[in-house]
Order: C-alpha cells, then sequence, then structure tokens
C-alpha cells in the first residue's frame, strides 16, 4: 500500500465545518436539494432500491445516484429553509436506509463489495455491520465529521489502496491488521475488530477539538492517533477494481450511468437480484452495482442492455463528469 508509513501532513486550517449531505442536512445545489444515503458496505436490498426509486420519481429527478463511496444518492428534491419538505423525509424514512437519523453521517462505513459471496479471506458483512451498531450507539459518535471513513478489506486487496481514516484487513478468518490514517496499526481478532476501531474512532474525537479548522481526518492529526505498526506478512497485495460484466461464481457488476439509474433501469436490476435468489445488491465504490448469483439462475430476462448501463465490461469506470444543475462539488464523496 503506497501510503502507508508515509509521514503524516501537518494539520490542515479551513474556514468552515464540514457540510456532508444527509437526509436531515440536505445540499443545496441548482436544481433543488441533494441527499446521500449511507448502505453500510454498499448493501441496498430489493426493496429499498424500489422505495428510492419511488421516491426519485415522485420528488426529485427521476434517478438514483451513486457515489465514490458506494452511496447512494437523490437530487433535486423539493424543501425550504436547508430542509426538506416533510413528505421527502418521511418517503426516505419508508426505505429503510435511515436507520440512525442521529448518526445518518457517521456510517460511512466501505466494505469488499464481493464479501461473503464466495471471495476474500474472511465474510465481512457481520463486522460491518457491528462497526455500524456500536457507532450509532453512542450520542456522542455522532460528531465525527462526515468524511470521516471506515474501511474494510475482506483480504482480497480490492479496498487496500483506498485511503481512509480507520480500516481493518483480514489476514484470514480469525485475524485482521487494522489500518490507522496512513499508517497500520495493530493485529486484532476479527471479532473484536469493530470495538477496536470506535475506541480510535472515540480516541480521534477527543485529540479532535471543535471548531471550523477541526480535522476531518486522522491524517491531519498533529501526532499519531496510535504507535504505527509494521504491515505483518500475509497482507494481501492490492487488486485492480473489479470489472464490469459477469464475475464468474459471484453475480454480474453493472456500471451506473454518470446521469444515475432511472425507475426502469432500478426495476431491472431489482427483477434480476430477485431471480438470483439474492433479494440484495451491492453498491460498489467503483459506481456500480454488483447483483449477486445467489442460489439462482440469472436467465438475463430482465438485464439492461448495454446503452442503458453505460460503458461495456472491458472499459474503464469514466472520470466524474459535472452533471448539469449540480454545483462543481458535493462535499465528502470525493476521498
Amino acid at each position: 500500500m503506497s501510503p502507508m508509513g508515509s509521514p503524516s501532513p501537518s494539520p490542515t486550517v479551513r474556514a468552515r465545518r464540514d457540510r456532508c449531505p444527509g437526509a436531515l442536512r440536505p445540499w443545496p445545489a441548482d436544481d433543488g436539494l441533494l441527499v446521500r444515503l449511507r448502505l453500510v458496505g454498499g448493501r441496498l436490498p430489493v426493496r429499498s432500491l424500489r422505495a428510492l426509486a419511488a421516491v426519485a420519481r415522485e420528488y426529485g429527478d427521476g434517478r438514483i445516484h451513486v457515489t465514490g463511496r458506494a452511496n447512494v444518492q437523490l437530487r433535486a428534491l423539493p424543501g425550504s429553509g436547508g430542509r426538506l419538505s416533510p413528505e421527502v423525509l418521511r418517503a426516505l424514512e419508508e426505505t429503510g436506509l435511515l436507520p440512525s437519523p442521529s448518526h445518518e453521517l457517521v456510517r460511512n462505513i466501505m466494505v469488499s463489495p464481493r464479501t461473503g459471496l464466495g471471495a476474500g479471506r474472511a465474510d465481512l458483512r457481520p463486522v460491518a455491520a457491528e462497526l455500524d451498531g456500536l457507532l450509532c450507539a453512542e450520542p456522542r459518535r455522532a460528531a465525527l465529521p462526515g468524511r470521516f471513513l471506515f474501511v474494510l478489506d475482506d483480504g482480497s486487496g480490492d479496498l487496500l489502496e483506498r485511503s481512509c481514516d480507520l480500516g481493518a484487513v483480514a489476514l484470514d478468518a480469525r485475524t485482521a491488521q487494522l489500518r490507522v490514517g496512513e499508517h497500520w496499526g495493530p493485529l486484532t481478532p476479527l471479532e473484536e475488530a469493530p470495538a477496536a476501531l470506535v475506541r480510535l474512532a472515540d480516541r480521534f474525537l477527543e485529540l479532535r477539538g471543535d471548531g471550523p479548522d477541526a480535522p476531518w481526518h486522522v491524517a491531519e492529526l498533529p501526532s499519531p492517533l496510535t504507535d504505527p505498526a509494521p504491515p505483518v506478512p500475509g497482507l494481501p497485495e492490492p487488486a485492480p477494481p473489479l470489472p464490469h460484466g459477469p464475475v464468474p461464481g459471484i453475480g454480474r457488476h453493472v456500471p451506473v450511468p454518470e446521469e444515475g439509474l432511472d425507475r426502469a433501469a432500478a426495476d431491472a436490476l431489482a427483477a434480476e437480484a430477485v431471480e438470483a435468489g439474492s433479494g440484495e445488491l451491492v453498491v460498489t465504490p467503483w459506481r456500480a452495482v454488483l447483483v449477486p448469483a445467489g442460489h439462482g439462475t440469472v436467465s438475463g430476462r430482465h438485464r439492461l442492455a448495454p446503452e442503458e448501463h453505460g460503458p461495456g465490461p472491458d472499459r474503464p469506470v469514466p472520470a466524474d463528469k459535472h452533471i448539469p444543475g449540480q454545483p462543481d462539488h458535493v462535499p465528502g464523496e470525493a476521498r
């Protein structure tokens, strides 16, 4: 991992507070209010996908947008005074994607998308779920910056080079090495990793202070959060992004066009997931959706045609581009 072991940068001085958007704190874009909904590990139940598509069609621009942190966004939503209209907020709550409104901005947990689907060294879905529960269980943890990111690599190496504030890399089904900012941290039993990570997050909150110039990231602290450790033998090699198209033994990785998924595209993905027997999709950090194969057979009847889902399987994910009606920078998903 190229950044590991590099010296921490000097503390960053900022003139404004973190403004990462959420449902209760939408971003005022040119075309209306933008909301971001955090998906722990990118996991998106079919029911929630269909509900989101209905909200987008009834109140927004008709599309579901995905981000580089494997989250989803809706845009062009109505509201006043920087807040969503009450009926829109109720509709978003009914999607099931706002389990803890008080902590919605800090549920930033990126996980290897294929974990638990036959890839990697460990199934990190229970680890991510426990980490999410611990984050939301303590009121003071709602003060973590909206850009603060946890990254969990299941040993496949697909997220090994993703920058993070705190994270873990599975060495096997029982052990992980922690990541702390740009450094390696201690070894820990995998089942204890969530508690270890929230302890470090609590320590970060103690050290960062408050105010507009308070650090957003672990690497911005004036001193290390914990003593750096050497990388242990057996860490995986970095793996490239998951290619688009069929993923043998796993499912299908479908790129999302930069203009987002319309209702028909969302319905097609939902139908494919149901037919495959999974009932859930995974939004990936490469602005795409993984449709797990489950235990069924995907007939292809509901698949998106190539012109509907953007780049083909051999093309790279396109760089971010400005979308009409979108501000030049919506905070928080570039890192």
